[in-house]
């Protein structure tokens, strides 16, 4: 049998075992209903410490040019972290995912054997037995042996990737805070888009969710972000409003902020398929639930949020190198009170066509060529100081726009 690389460090797991062929019935499901109040507090769940530790060394310890090699359901058992050979980039080289790969057979091989002979009482090389103690230690203790080779799983860090997302968010961040406190949601839901996308505007999914705030188009089109012209999901802003109402909607369907944040991940329906099954315990759920799509992402994603509110509340604790914060947003902006054309907002304006579509990108390809119009209600947003200008300028017409009241034409 191949031998462990040395060096692989064991850490503690949590391993519990729900088997039981009389189970209780679940308890009953109590769901909110749209009037009720909003609880102003995210729980932290100690229950969940051992994944928001991981997420916390995923997030600001291990850089792109390190990988984990860990439980994917107890992830306080981390058995070692690989430095990659050359330079990380975000991609990783055919050498770098060799690498890795020889790694990731060679535990899944000695952790075969180890819980084969400690099922079968069978004495253990040196190797095998450290890396046994190391289990037995755990708080799973001795069950923490079985399925653990299926669960070995590689998570690659990120610590470069939030930095930069810290540094964005500064551009974001009192914007967003601002949005859902009008909307009387907890304001460090404004944390989301760090999971979500690490504020990476040009984010996107292979399942097709888009922008920093990855809504899907169903979604997007169900909240009224979407149509022909435009798709706010590619507006921070917008799409902060929409983040707002859909997780308010959701808090009312499912009645608690961990329920309603992993819907974000797992849907409103799959969540209540959740609660069905267990109930209101959400630890339960991250811990027992196995319904369809409820995964390694959909069991994290509650954890991987608070691991990024905490990182994001202390910065300079996690990157004492510092952090080169964006400067808040400087535009103007406001509302169109009715279908209006790219020309004619550039004219009315007189801001270039080509700045409007740079500042708007939002706006679809025929909204820009001016294919089609911009739909009445659509935000635009301009150069800082223009409605100040066209104030001042007193050009008849002004009727063509209205003032967004919810950002007083301004963000800074």
């Amino acid at each position: 049998m191949r031998r462990l690389t040395r060096g692989l460090l064991i850490v503690l797991t949590t391993l519990v075992l729900a088997s039981c062929a009389t189970e209780p019935e679940p308890p009953s499901v109590k769901i909110l209903s749209s009037s009720a109040p909003v609880d102003p507090t995210l729980p932290t769940l100690a229950e969940l410490q051992p994944q928001v530790s991981f997420w916390r060394k995923v997030y600001s310890t291990w850089k792109r040019n390190q990988v984990a090699l860990h439980d994917d359901r107890y992830l306080d058992i981390v058995y070692g972290v690989l430095t990659l050979p050359e330079s990380g980039d975000e991609s990783q080289t055919p050498e770098q995912k060799a690498f890795v790969k020889g790694h990731y057979e060679n535990l899944k091989d000695l952790l075969a054997q180890v819980e084969l002979k400690s099922a079968s009482n069978i004495p253990m090389t040196p190797s095998e037995q450290a890396l046994a103690n190391h289990i037995k230690n755990s708080s799973g203790g001795s069950a923490a042996f079985f399925g653990a080779s299926e669960r070995l799983r590689t998570q690659r860090g990120l610590r470069e990737r939030f930095k930069r997302g810290l540094e964005i968010s500064g551009r974001y961040d009192a914007t967003f805070r601002k949005i859902f406190y009008e909307a009387g949601l907890p304001e460090d839901l404004a944390c989301l888009p760090h999971v979500e996308s690490s504020f990476q505007y040009h984010a996107a999914s292979s399942a097709g969710a888009v922008g920093i705030w990855q809504f899907m188009p169903g979604t997007a089109r169900h909240f009224g972000m979407l149509n022909d012209a435009v798709d706010e999901r590619r507006d921070p802003v917008a799409a902060a409003h929409g983040a707002a109402r859909y997780l308010r909607e959701a808090y009312d369907k499912l009645g608690s902020w961990p329920m309603a944040l992993t819907s974000y991940n797992h849907g409103v329906g799959g969540m209540r398929r959740a609660q069905e099954a267990l109930g209101n315990d959400f630890p339960a759920i991250v811990r027992s639930y196995a319904g369809p799509g409820f995964g390694f992402a959909s069991r994290n994603f509650y954890a991987e949020f608070l691991a990024a509110r905490e990182i994001a509340r202390n910065p300079q604790r996690f990157f004492p190198e510092g952090i080169r914060f964006e400067p808040p947003l400087n535009l103007d902006r406001v509302r169109l009170r009715q279908a209006v054309d790219v020309a004619t907002l550039s004219s009315y304006y007189d801001v270039n066509s080509w700045e409007l579509a740079s500042l708007n990108q939002a706006w679809k390809p025929a909204a820009q060529q001016g294919r089609i119009a911009l739909p009445a209600g659509t935000m635009v947003w301009l150069p800082a100081g223009t409605i100040t200008r066209i104030a001042q300028r007193g050009v008849a017409g002004q009727e063509l726009v209205l003032a967004d009241t919810l950002t007083a034409a301004r963000l800074r």
